[in-house]
């Protein structure tokens, strides 16, 4: 791995948070990242206070063809849908400044959440999800069977929207997702991860990268960049 790379993931690893940044030339925005599997409410809690962005659930390819869980951008593109409603055709995606698809597939809540906002409630959410999958994913258990399991812990919609990677993960999209979800192989753990977009204090924009490497060093948290992570998964020269 590069420099760098690997304190991050042994952090990560250990169930610490990571800063990732995506690009000068998409998003522009540094994202704070957990393991879903120690996502605690403390840790929500510091995504809410800190990040000041969207809380997102970023789950691999994998994970979502698993469950079923379908791209939000398909289902509000689907004819019938369309025809059913049509403010559908009015409200299409075909204007996204950063990228040419969104990666948002359905929002959840635990069942056994109340309102599912609170920290308890989104920290419960979170982390059912991971384990679940690690539960299933090794056993013997057809399409049906993963979404019923599913569906007896959580219900749609929910307070934790969920993000699923694209195909072929970076080496076809090279988004928040994709990169979050890398960082979770690298660590060896599932590939489900949560996180939240870092603003300037006033929240007119993305917090510089200045800041955020300034924030990881006030807290002890490893900072890398979307080229950092390309580079150590072999999909560009250092």
């Amino acid at each position: 791995m590069v420099s760098g790379v690997e304190q991050a993931i042994e952090a990560f690893s250990n169930g610490k948070p990571v800063l990732v940044f995506d690009s000068a030339f998409r998003e522009q925005e540094t994202d704070l990242l957990f393991p879903a599997s120690a996502a605690n409410p403390m840790a929500i809690r510091q995504l809410r206070k800190d990040c000041g962005g969207l809380l997102f659930l970023a789950i691999g390819d994998e994970v979502g063809a698993g469950f079923g869980l379908p791209w939000l951008q398909d289902i509000h593109t689907n004819q019938q849908l369309m025809d059913e409603n049509p403010v559908l055709h009015h409200l299409m995606t075909n204007d996204l400044q950063y990228d040419s698809r969104s990666a948002f597939t359905l929002s959840l809540n635990h069942r056994d959440t109340f309102t599912g906002i609170t920290d308890r409630d989104r920290s419960l959410t979170t982390r059912r999800f991971s384990d679940l999958w690690t539960e299933i994913e090794s056993q013997d258990l057809n399409e049906g069977q993963r979404m019923d399991a599913l569906g007896k812990e959580f219900r749609t919609p929910g307070h934790i929207p969920v993000c699923r990677e694209s195909p072929g993960g970076l080496a076809n999209r090279q988004g928040h997702t994709e990169l979050a979800v890398a960082v979770a192989r690298m660590a060896n753990l599932p590939p489900i991860v949560i996180g939240a977009e870092m603003l300037q204090p006033d929240g007119d924009s993305a917090l510089s990268v200045e800041d955020a490497q300034k924030y990881g060093e006030i807290h002890g948290i490893p900072f890398l960049s979307g080229n950092d992570i390309l580079v150590a998964s072999g999909l560009k020269e250092e």
